[in-house]
């Protein structure tokens, strides 16, 4: 009774008349800048250029052949003149319900295919700032794959979110991982609530809720589940979840399993945010008109495709407000922004107690694995025995436990090193890598700040062609096109690391220029 009531007290809603909130917004040429002195403590830039309005023309020209291609192979398997290696319904099985419709996987089939070779390339190495690849052939249009049995050496490491560094299979937090798996083991067999519970998962608890500024934290195995079975557990029926529209898929998913009323706000803009707040109010529910049980802002710290920072201060603002609450996560901005490496929090000089569930993942900054929320203890303590991946999942690895301890002390100026230092280095590279390809004329997308940086392809044709003279010029590099991104947004994606050399940093620059020459005259 007593932790059932503690929860209704943390998410009730209460009514208050609609007002909005001071915004100042200053345009400066293609940027946006955000000031507000009673909001922002330092200026707020973000690039996001409009599509050109011939390259939005030619790029769906691209994809409308490569469509009527696709129609025509399709036509052609169908009749035997071609090969199709794609999964079919049987003869003997045409009069049962089929499993899927051929067009689920038109798709896949005709465009993914192409450019196939350029995803799930085989690592032999440490991911770190260069890795190894194996080196692979496919004779049949990349349906299959071979192993030449050659290893490309060197290779420059843009893909990977090891921003800080971490990945690394030498140093403090290779060594205490190994001493950790000489005491527990690897696995725990276990989960959590019952003989799953080690003393390293209460201690890396502890550390993350210090490292936070939170009264209490939990730890979970897998950062993707830290999202879908949580906030199940914090929203349900007669709920309001109110969600920005390019959040990440685990998000979505927890959002869709919890039953709750979603609503979608445009990416990042507050005037969209604070009018569904208003109408929310204004009407409360469909039909009955009650007020919502509660309202749940979603939003992430840095969105992973777009490489922008969402504005926390104003969410922050009309959270409070319209009495809202609001999950924060920071997937991508924990140990990657602000001067402690405490995130976007961190980043805005804000209080973390403004913000109701903080949720992160370790594999990025930290070089491990599984997520975390943090918050309330009261929220702490709700999630320990409502959450299904507390009660179901089997508990975090011991040696990854370790090694994100460790990780977040070195972070944190605690292990004989200087506080924020690794955090620096990763800004000074995110600062000079933007610039450094603005001046050879290239569309930068996202916040100056950002650690995550698209470079834009626009064109069908450029997505393969990239990804493949890249690593030829040993630079591995990840290209995203369409339905990642909008059908004009196709991509390559930077990632930025504290690891990287200013050298490693020229080095991409210089190739990326040389590559799209080349692309282009291929296109």
């Amino acid at each position: 009774m007593l932790v059932s009531g503690l929860v209704r007290g943390l998410f009730p809603h209460v009514l208050t008349p609609p007002s909005s909130v001071v915004r100042v917004f200053l345009l400066l040429q293609n940027n946006h800048v955000v000031r507000s002195t009673s909001l922002y403590n330092r200026p707020f830039v973000e690039q996001f250029e409009e599509t050109p309005l011939l390259v939005a023309v030619l790029t769906y020209v691209g994809y409308g052949i490569l469509t009527i291609f696709g129609y025509l192979r399709d036509f052609l398997r169908n009749w035997g003149v071609e090969n199709c290696h794609v999964a079919r319904e049987r003869d003997e099985q045409k009069d049962f319900v089929p499993l899927y419709q051929d067009f689920e996987n038109f798709y896949t089939r005709n465009l993914y295919m192409r450019i196939r070779d350029n995803w799930n390339r085989p690592i032999c190495s440490v991911p770190g700032a260069k890795m190894d690849l194996v080196e692979r052939t496919s004779k049949d249009y990349n349906w299959t794959f071979e192993h030449t049995g050659k290893v490309v050496k060197d290779v420059i490491n843009m893909g990977s979110y090891n921003y800080l560094g971490f990945a690394e299979n030498t140093g403090r937090c290779a060594d205490n991982a190994t001493g950790s798996t000489h005491k527990y083991g690897v696995g725990v067999g276990s989960t959590r609530s019952e003989m799953g519970n080690l003393d390293i998962h209460e201690e890396l608890e502890q550390l993350v809720a210090r490292f936070l500024g939170v009264e209490s934290s939990m730890a979970f195995g897998m950062g993707f589940a830290t999202n879908s079975m949580n906030i199940p557990a914090l929203a349900g029926k007669g709920c309001l979840i109110l969600s920005d529209e390019l959040n990440h898929a685990s998000l979505a998913l927890g959002a869709r399993l919890s039953g709750a009323t979603i609503r979608v706000f445009k990416h990042n803009n507050m005037v969209s945010l604070e009018k569904l707040l208003r109408d929310a109010i204004v009407h409360g529910q469909p039909r009955t008109h009650r007020p919502w049980k509660k309202m749940l802002i979603l939003v992430e710290g840095i969105y992973s495709m777009e490489g922008s920072i969402v504005r926390l201060p104003e969410v922050i603002a009309l959270k409070k407000h319209y009495k809202a609450y609001l999950y924060l996560d920071e997937a991508h901005s924990i140990g990657a922004l602000g001067p402690r490496g405490g995130g976007v929090v961190d980043y805005f000089g804000l209080d973390p107690k403004d913000v109701d569930i903080m949720m992160g993942t370790f594999t990025k900054s930290f070089g491990a694995a599984g997520g975390y929320i943090g918050g309330k203890r009261e929220l702490i303590d709700y999630l320990r025995s409502h959450s299904h991946s507390s009660i179901y999942a089997t508990a975090m690895s011991p040696p990854v436990s370790q090694q994100i301890i460790t990780s977040m002390k070195i972070i944190m100026g605690e292990d004989n090193t200087t506080l924020g230092e690794f955090t620096q280095q990763l800004s000074e590279n995110t600062t000079y890598f933007r610039r450094k390809l603005r001046e050879m004329g290239f569309i930068i997308y996202g916040n100056n700040d950002s650690p995550v940086v698209p470079m834009m392809l626009y064109m069908p044709a450029k997505i393969g062609a990239f990804g493949r003279e890249m690593l030829k010029r040993n630079i591995g590099t990840v290209v995203v096109g369409f339905p990642a991104t909008p059908i004009i947004e196709s991509r390559a994606r930077f990632c930025v690391s504290a690891a990287h050399t200013r050298d490693m940093l020229d080095t991409v620059s210089h190739r990326s220029e040389t590559r799209t020459h080349t692309c282009t005259r291929h296109a």
